[in-house]
């Protein structure tokens, strides 16, 4: 595209959406010039957040001077105002909204989870590919930026734990935040909790292994959050902690636990992988990375807080939505191809989606099956 500014549309500017129009203030290349959402109290956050990122908006301005502002992202399309856009609306939206994106052969980056149900992936990746070429369709699975865990992902590629055997996860944290209409309280917008929080992790999991699981066992429950709550006489459903097991064969397994009602916690998210060879280990929020070859036992150990000296905006995620934007433009600018794929993000919901099967059946459920149907 050479180097003249690349023009973003956001569709949906709630949490989400607000975060990457800031990461793309920051951008030396991107421009918003036009958002959508039915909710008028989100675009006008778009309207403000648009001038504060751009400090006034200044070199990110749009040409005309005006961020042009629609309730329908349809009429977005429309206008033929951008060049590429960024799906930060609803879950269970994406489904509806990305094939029209797809048919305007514009660049798209969108948000996890892909879509909340494997046959609406499945759709996606069809749509996709019948689009043009040079169309850059990006998933937003952003915690692979993450500068620790780039670096685990890095050491473990590069051969510091041998062959990888297991990777353990472990997520505890605060609750669900409210979100516009409080849509994210209920599976059937979510695709469930093991679907829209999770797929991060089933992500990294499968990029670890560089393989496709087979088989999936899960225990979760909603134990503690939501459960005086009520929205037109319905009450939440969605889990608030979890265990899963994921095998993929080769004597291979990850496991992630999941706790939500977790507030007294240092460190948020852990993760590690042991190989034969020795161990590595990513904790945020404090950035540390830990690496150790077992023929040196404990005393060989290594500690080091990981930074990336390229993240202009650290944001919600540590600088990973930063790093994703940056690549994404990369790739348009250079007609190459995205880092990650939506076949990545119809795996990582496939996970999410056997986990909660198992959950509610009681018993291991194959990928085979829940990517068959």
């Amino acid at each position: 595209m050479g180097t003249e500014h690349v023009r973003y549309g956001i569709i949906g500017t709630g949490m989400m959406g607000l975060e990457h129009i800031r990461n793309l203030g920051a951008i030396e290349g991107a421009r918003v010039v036009a958002v959508s959402d039915p909710h008028g109290p989100s675009l006008a956050a778009a309207q403000a957040t648009v001038e504060r990122s751009a400090g006034g908006l200044g070199d990110h301005a749009p040409s005309d001077g005006v961020l042009h502002t629609f309730s329908d992202h349809r009429d977005l399309l429309a206008a033929d105002l951008c060049d590429a856009i960024v799906i930060a609306s609803p879950n269970m939206t994406h489904a509806a909204i990305l094939p029209d994106v797809l048919d305007a052969g514009l660049h798209v980056l969108v948000e996890k989870p892909l879509c909340t149900t494997v046959a609406d992936c499945r759709h996606m990746v069809e749509a996709a590919g019948r689009g043009p070429k040079a169309q850059v369709v990006w998933v937003g699975l952003e915690y692979r930026y993450m500068p620790p865990v780039a670096r685990l992902i890095d050491e473990v590629r590069g051969g510091t734990v041998g062959r990888a055997h297991m990777v353990a996860i472990r997520e505890h944290r605060f609750p669900f935040l409210t979100k516009v209409g409080d849509w994210n309280r209920f599976n059937r917008n979510t695709g469930g909790t093991l679907v829209e929080k999770c797929c991060h992790f089933f992500d990294l999991m499968n990029l670890l292994f560089e393989a496709t699981p087979t088989r999936v066992m899960a225990s979760g429950s909603q134990s503690v959050n939501h459960l005086d709550e009520a929205y037109d006489g319905e009450r939440p459903d969605i889990l608030d902690n979890a265990m899963v097991i994921v095998e993929y064969g080769g004597d291979r397994r990850a496991s992630l636990d999941l706790c939500m009602f977790a507030e007294a916690s240092r460190e948020s998210e852990e993760i590690s992988v042991v190989g034969d060879r020795g161990k590595v280990e990513a904790f945020l929020p404090s950035g540390r990375f830990r690496s150790g070859l077992r023929s040196a036992g404990p005393a060989g150990v290594e500690e080091a807080i990981v930074h990336d000296d390229r993240v202009l905006h650290e944001g919600f995620h540590h600088g990973a939505s930063y790093l994703e934007h940056v690549g994404f433009l990369d790739a348009i600018r250079a007609g190459g191809q995205p880092d990650v794929t939506l076949a990545d993000g119809l795996l990582s919901v496939a996970v999410g989606v056997a986990a909660q099967r198992s959950i509610e059946r009681c018993a291991p459920v194959t990928l085979d099956e829940v990517l068959a149907g």
